[in-house]
């Protein structure tokens, strides 16, 4: 739990969460580690890859349902799988009607299979259907500053901008693109896609960033319950020294101690 008094959590589509960590819910070897980790991580939104993952699609199968119960997570379906906005917008519109007119999504239309970029032109154009259709929409994109603020001028009410390729592990590569786009932002900026440890995390929350989405970087871990506990840390840890306000970097030495008034 957070020490700042002033803190009052991240506020999404006017509902506030404690937590700023939001996790996905695959790659786990099976749905007793999914909620295990999920547990640990302290997260309160879970995302949900409808095209992959069953929550009643398939009656007959086990449901991601029964291990992150709506009634204590908030579901986030998203469209990971989609290349254009058609079938963004129609799974999204599946993904409401599996969870009884769910307005909360997360959208994400790909560039291609090999990098996981995204399609910024379809992109644009699925979030004004979308939006326009009623959803509050949190949308994956690029580390561009205009695009980002083209998608919070069209209604979204989180911009997710991506840190490094998804499932890469590679961290932040261009902080100066996250910080340009902190700085103009009127909605939640929520990194998604390219951690790799807690360390990146604690970065991403430093710069100003309002959260950390991520799900290889737990799921792929050797012991994915300990890393989600080290991921909730670190994005608490990172808000604080934000929060705190980081020293001036210097090139010259400053002592704990000051010499002025000493002793002897």
């Amino acid at each position: 739990m957070t020490t700042n008094q002033n803190e009052t959590g991240l506020t999404i589509a006017g509902k506030t969460y404690r937590s700023r960590l939001l996790v996905g819910s695959g790659k786990y070897k099976d749905l007793d580690q999914t909620k295990l980790a999920t547990e640990a991580s302290g997260a309160e939104i879970i995302t949900v890859a409808i095209r992959r993952v069953n929550i009643g699609q398939d009656p007959n199968a086990p449901s991601l349902l029964d291990v992150v119960p709506p009634s204590q997570y908030t579901i986030l379906p998203n469209t990971a799988g989609c290349y254009n906005a058609k079938d963004a917008i129609y799974t999204l519109q599946l993904g409401r009607e599996l969870l009884g007119g769910h307005k909360l999504c997360k959208l994400e239309v790909l560039g291609d299979e090999k990098t996981l970029f995204p399609n910024m032109p379809e992109t644009l154009e699925a979030a004004k259907v979308l939006v326009k259709d009623g959803f509050d929409v949190m949308v994956y994109c690029s580390d561009d500053p205009i695009q980002a603020r083209m998608l919070e001028d069209i209604g979204c009410v989180a911009v997710m901008p991506l840190a490094s390729l998804i499932g890469s592990g590679m961290g932040i590569l261009n902080p100066w693109n996250l910080s340009l786009i902190i700085e103009q932002a009127n909605v939640p900026i929520i990194v998604d896609a390219g951690v790799g440890t807690a360390s990146d995390a604690a970065i991403a929350m430093e710069l100003g960033c309002d959260g950390v989405l991520m799900n290889t970087a737990i799921a792929g871990a050797r012991d994915p319950i300990r890393m989600a506990r080290a991921m909730g840390l670190a994005v608490e840890a990172g808000r604080e020294a934000f929060l705190a306000g980081r020293i001036a970097k210097r090139f010259a030495a400053s002592p704990s101690s000051p010499m002025a008034g000493r002793v002897a």
